[in-house]
């Protein structure tokens, strides 16, 4: 029985080794998915358009946590970037899910951040990267027993909108 299982893996090996590519468009790959030509990016503190002050704070310092993470770029100045990632916060909203059935109060809320950005290479100037509308949400509870606070959900929402922008950075498959 053993050795059955044995024989059988070591025939299934060439396929499963065969499903991952080095061609980073035909397949899985084992290398970075990050252009190896970009060493160094600057974060720049976003522009805030919106009434809520310190979101553009929490966000640059999100953004280099990620980057610091995430990345084998090294964070630097706009001068001596090979990169800059530069934005703007558009909107924050706060949205009810649900209320309190005997008191209308909320229940359970919504935050929205919405920021637009590119990413551009200070090299060239070419825009390696674009987006607007880029929204990212999280939910809180500020009910009495729970008393969560509303910088508590804008956290979450700043950290979650950083983590999906940074995986946006990625070389394109």
């Amino acid at each position: 029985m053993i050795r059955t299982a044995f024989l059988l893996s070591m025939l299934m090996m060439p396929v499963i080794l065969t499903a991952c590519s080095s061609n980073r468009a035909g397949g899985y790959t084992f290398s970075q998915n990050y252009d190896e030509s970009i060493k160094t990016i600057a974060v720049p503190i976003f522009k805030n358009e919106t009434l809520q002050r310190g979101l553009e704070i929490q966000l640059a310092e999100s953004l280099n946590k990620q980057i610091k993470s995430r990345t084998p770029w090294t964070l630097t100045d706009t001068a001596r970037a090979d990169t800059s990632l530069i934005g703007v916060i558009t909107n924050h909203t706060l949205g009810q899910l649900s209320r309190v059935p005997g008191t209308g109060l909320a229940q359970e809320q919504t935050i929205s951040i919405t920021v637009r950005f590119e990413w551009r290479d200070n090299r060239s100037g070419e825009i390696l990267v674009a987006r607007s509308g880029y929204t990212a949400t999280s939910t809180f509870v500020p009910q009495r027993q729970v008393g969560e606070r509303i910088e508590e959900g804008e956290r979450k929402a700043i950290d979650e909108l950083a983590q999906d922008m940074i995986s946006d950075l990625r070389q394109s498959w």
